[in-house]
């Protein structure tokens, strides 16, 4: 297990040389080709699903779609959309969930809101795949749809736990808007010593180790809070520990002391 004792700066290295930048381009030419975005229940939806599936399957995963039903009250219907989730070996009785949104605004493309989530779990797993990364817990890579509905994918998700299957989800690490231009960087804040309002147990711990990855390699950053606006709320309220980055949005930013 090769991949297991890596070193931070090794992790920085190795994702600077990654396609990051190509599947911005890719959701981008995606939206461009399906009338501007990539909401919920459209083509440009559909089209950005299959990307991230053939991303998943070219690097061995197989993803399945989550597929549930909402009231769609503008079109007085109900409206099919799916999630995307893909796993690594490893025990399910400690689950760790890497989720981000894979849908846009129907007011543009959402690159950074939230391609940028996307283009850096599928990294993530394309990365855990190629280096032999053979995890002792296994990880799910989790693509939510409706997030800009109202957190309806991951909601969903949540929803269709049974108790046991809470129990054994260990923690979900979201990522959201994770490309801003001109951008910070922020961590959940876990235990609370920031904004006073901590994660559930475990919340913590997933701070610390964005806290050091970042200390280690010389990058400044700082404490965000959970507002709910984003797929970590439901894991929050079913009392899952919950975690992941931010890079700002409608905010203006200050120096990092």
């Amino acid at each position: 297990m090769p991949a297991l004792g890596v070193k931070a700066g090794e992790v920085r290295e190795a994702f600077a040389k990654r396609n990051l930048i190509g599947h911005l381009q890719a959701l981008q030419k995606i939206a461009d080709e399906e009338g501007g975005n990539r909401t919920a229940g459209t083509s440009g939806y559909e089209a950005s699903a299959r990307y991230v599936e053939d991303q998943l399957r070219a690097a061995g995963y197989t993803p399945i779609r989550h597929v549930f039903t909402y009231w769609d009250e503008d079109q007085e219907a109900d409206r099919e959309i799916f999630n995307i989730l893909a796993d690594t070996a490893g025990s399910e009785e400690h689950t760790i969930v890497v989720g981000g949104h894979l849908d846009s605004v129907s007011e543009g493309p959402g690159i950074n809101d939230n391609a940028s989530g996307v283009a850096a779990i599928i990294e993530t797993a394309r990365w855990m795949a190629e280096t032999g990364v053979q995890p002792k817990n296994r990880v799910r890579f989790a693509f939510w749809g409706g997030e800009e509905i109202d957190l309806l994918g991951s909601q969903h998700y949540v929803d269709a736990l049974n108790q046991r299957e809470i129990a054994q989800t260990a923690l979900n690490s979201n990522l959201d808007m994770v490309a801003s231009p001109n951008g910070g960087r922020f961590i959940h804040d876990g235990d609370g010593s920031r904004y006073g309002d901590a994660g559930p147990p475990g919340s913590q711990e997933i701070e610390t180790l964005f806290r050091d990855y970042f200390a280690k390699n010389s990058l400044p950053a700082e404490a965000t809070v959970f507002d709910g606006g984003s797929d970590y709320e439901p894991f929050l309220r079913a009392g899952i520990a919950v975690g992941g980055l931010f890079t700002g949005d409608v905010g203006t930013k200050r120096q990092i002391k």
